[in-house]
């Protein structure tokens, strides 16, 4: 129950953020609304650090795959689009493909066992749930 309300929780906040930093951008420029975002996210992040624990950061740097540490520069591509959709499409639709894409992309994920995830097998009843999403984009739409 709690994984769902956290779910739920960061849908929402990812949104809102979606919308704060099209408006942002509107009144900046793309890498500087970017940036924004990404240095606050720092602040907020070594705070919460500071204040719950303080593990050590060189753990970091004993993960046996390193690219599993691009996720910040895979953050930075995720502002920057959500940003370029938010204000081509509006929000509402352009979080409908960003969470259809979501999840075919997870669901690809899980299929091939990629970067460590357990890998799962083909169920037919996941494939219809994605077509049924992208369904209702077409539907949203009209």
């Amino acid at each position: 129950m709690w994984g769902i309300v956290i779910a739920l929780v960061s849908g929402a906040l990812m949104s809102v953020q979606g919308v704060f930093n099209t408006e942002v951008t509107k009144g900046s420029s793309l890498w500087a609304a970017n940036s924004w975002v990404q240095f606050t996210a720092l602040l907020v992040c070594i705070g919460a650090w500071f204040f719950t624990g303080r593990e050590s950061m060189t753990a970091l740097f004993r993960i046996d795959q390193k690219y599993m540490l691009l996720g910040g520069v895979i953050g930075a591509f995720i502002t920057l689009t959500v940003i370029q959709s938010m204000d081509a499409l509006g929000p509402a639709q352009a979080v409908l493909l960003i969470v259809v894409s979501q999840i075919a992309v997870a669901y690809v994920i899980q299929l091939f066992g990629w970067f460590g995830v357990e890998q799962t097998t083909l169920q037919w009843n996941k494939i219809l749930g994605l077509v049924l999403s992208i369904g209702g984009i077409f539907i949203f739409q009209k």
